[in-house]
């Protein structure tokens, strides 16, 4: 009755969900002062009422409270019941997880393969529904529910042409956590990059070291690259290409070619090169963390999944040093849960250090001056690294019906043909084809380590236009609807090809602080972005590049002219100059969500540590952070990959330090 309920509803609600999600965007320009009537009156306003609106913005609005307390959308959902019957958990655990992200899934998963072992996962977001597991709506749910709306701290002269001038940082609020909002590329980083982590005095994380862990994580299903040595086969995650392409992918590759950049699996550590994008799904389905490592297990007695759980605190024996325990608070009851191991920290580069900062451990003087008792004085925080893009590149094309286009592929007839087969457009991760690595001529690497990403889109951000669309892309990134109009109105709604460059090693720093000692506010985030001026220099040599790609013959093919974009600061700029494209990057700078460093690993001695080598808490007894926040330098990659690859290497070094005692 279940799947019949859910076929029904699949069917009947599809044609409204897109306009439903542009109807929540009324909301995210709201302020902190402003009511959730007052808001939800203005979703109303901006979108015309329909039957299935309530039912819809329930589920897909953050912070609408429905007319009934049903939820329709329930019957879309996974569910995480406890098992054995239990109504609430039990009062105490092995080991207590705080976060089911990417990390946190792979680690209780793997934990309980031991039937003796008993583990409590608290996770603040809902399980995934079914709409998540679409490809081409990851834009849409990075504006929901699903999605914790952090922003950055405004800064002067980057993250111009966003909303009230502040970059939107979204991080996953799921079951499943980014992994079930985030565009599903798979990477995982240059090995001279996870070598010179190791020679850090992080022992045990060299790159011949995690490649075990990549491969045990990976069911490849990549062709020819499968069978390779640095590839997995069995594990739970499926890593696969997309089989629906456009011409402009083989465009890119070739002209890759052309300019020296070979077509390689951008994953295996012999050569930089260009690819085909490799991506976290299974037969053109989204493959979260939930679903390939809780979903498949949580019938385990001794796994207890707990949704909609906000960890507030963790609870430490000052006389000891030794975490004991998690404070948390489900509906609206605070409560308290006691772990005989350990507690560990997988609630990402955001929480993860806000939790350890409300708890006692951080930096003297926040703390003291927001009133938490110190516990234990750490830099948490204040190393903060982030891969930030710049989307203006684009390239317009006297050929039609080459590109992505909302306008021809979001209907009915196609999803429902994803539905059965998974080889068409709504597959594809936001319209991503082509990962392309490069060093620009203004890096100083020695080693095999490039300093951009080459993010080929099959389109551009223009390709989610025209009157009926939604938007999405331009809106999940927070782009000004006037600066988006004035720079690309002239070509919304037609055939694109951009490439996204991804400033890889970005030498200017950022920063996470306390907003207050209340858990619920969102902390202070500082990206710092473009401060050192390599990082702007190395975007305009990126420009240059993309450039040269577009005036090859794949490209001249389809006519590629890069389009002028006016930006309202820019102006007095000639256009193609340096300055106009420094310009352009200030005005369209954002982040691909790749925090990393704000609980950064380290050895004792290491002034910026946070955690040891073995993601143990300094000076803590009894308490380890496992996720991305723990990465101590940038590296070439998506975090969701690597923090796959933490989750599987922590489980097997808690493993090893309870096996004798």
């Amino acid at each position: 009755m279940r799947h019949t309920l859910k076929a029904i509803a699949v069917c009947t609600i599809f044609s409204f969900i897109t306009n439903a999600i542009i109807a929540d965007d009324a909301l995210y320009g709201s302020n902190d002062n402003e009511t959730r009537s007052e808001r939800l009156k203005r979703a109303k306003q901006s979108f015309p009422q329909n039957a299935f609106l309530d039912i819809i913005m329930q589920t897909v609005a953050p912070n609408y409270t429905p007319k009934s307390p049903s939820d329709f959308f329930d019957i879309l959902r996974d569910s995480y019941d406890l098992p054995n019957g239990l109504k609430s958990p039990l009062p105490e655990y092995d080991y207590v997880i705080v976060g089911a992200g990417s990390a946190g899934c792979v680690l209780a998963s793997r934990l309980t393969e031991d039937p003796d072992v008993t583990v409590l996962v608290l996770e603040v977001g809902k399980p995934e529904m079914f709409f998540t597991d679409v490809p081409a709506m990851s834009a849409y749910f990075q504006s929901t529910e699903y999605s914790w709306p952090y922003y950055m701290e405004p800064q002067p002269g980057v993250c111009l042409g966003m909303i009230n001038k502040r970059c939107y940082w979204p991080r996953g609020r799921a079951v499943g956590g980014t992994s079930v909002i985030n565009y599903m590329i798979y990477t995982r980083g240059r090995p001279a990059e996870w070598d010179r982590i190791a020679a850090a005095g992080n022992y045990g994380w060299s790159y011949r070291e995690v490649l075990e862990y990549y491969k045990k994580s990976e069911r490849a299903n990549l062709k020819e690259f499968q069978s390779s040595p640095y590839r997995g086969s069995t594990g739970e995650m499926n890593v696969e290409f997309i089989n629906f392409k456009t011409p402009l992918i083989r465009a890119f590759l070739e002209a890759g070619r052309i300019l020296g950049s070979p077509t390689v699996d951008y994953n295996a550590p012999e050569h930089l090169g260009f690819g085909y994008v490799q991506t976290t799904t299974r037969n053109g389905k989204r493959l979260s963390a939930a679903k390939a490592f809780l979903h498949p297990y949580k019938k385990r007695r001794n796994l207890h999944i707990l949704p909609m759980a906000t960890a507030t605190k963790v609870l430490i024996d000052t006389t000891t040093n030794t975490a004991y325990g998690v404070q948390y608070v489900r509906n609206r009851l605070k409560n308290e849960v006691r772990a005989r191991r350990e507690i560990i920290l997988s609630a990402g580069p955001m929480a993860s250090p806000q939790l350890l900062m409300l708890s006692g451990i951080g930096p003297r003087e926040q703390l003291s001056r927001h009133g938490i008792p110190l516990i234990k004085d750490l830099p948490v925080g204040r190393t903060l690294y982030d891969h930030i893009t710049f989307p203006g590149i684009i390239f317009s094309l006297n050929t039609t019906g080459v590109s992505f286009m909302e306008s021809r592929s979001g209907t009915v007839s196609k999803f429902l043909e994803w539905m059965q087969f998974g080889d068409n457009e709504v597959a594809s991760p936001g319209g991503v084809e082509g990962i392309g690595y490069i060093k620009t001529p203004l890096s100083t690497e020695v080693e095999d380590i490039p300093d951009i990403e080459l993010i080929s889109i099959g389109g551009s951000l223009v390709s989610d236009g025209g009157p009926k669309s939604s938007k999405a892309t331009r809106r999940g990134m927070r782009l000004s609807d006037d600066i988006f109009n004035a720079a690309f109105g002239s070509i919304d709604n037609t055939d694109t090809w951009s490439a996204f460059p991804m400033l890889l090693h970005p030498k200017s720093v950022g920063s996470l602080e306390l907003k207050n000692n209340n858990p619920f506010s969102h902390p202070l985030l500082y990206g710092n972005y473009l401060t050192h001026p390599i990082d702007a220099a190395t975007f305009v040599a990126a420009v240059r590049h993309v450039q040269a790609l577009a005036a090859t013959p794949p490209f001249q093919k389809f006519g590629a002219k890069i389009h002028p974009a006016q930006y309202p600061e820019c102006r007095k700029f000639n256009f193609d100059s340096d300055e106009y494209w420094e310009c352009a990057v200030r005005t369209l700078s954002a982040t691909l969500h790749h925090q990393i460093a704000t609980c950064r690993m380290g050895p004792v001695g290491d002034p910026l540590a946070v955690v040891d080598p073995e993601l143990r808490v300094h000076g803590i007894n009894r308490l380890r952070v496992v996720d991305s926040s723990i990465i101590p330098q940038t590296v070439s990659a998506h975090t969701h990959a690597p923090a796959v690859m933490i989750g599987e290497k922590a489980a097997d070094m808690i493993r090893s330090s309870w096996r004798y005692k």
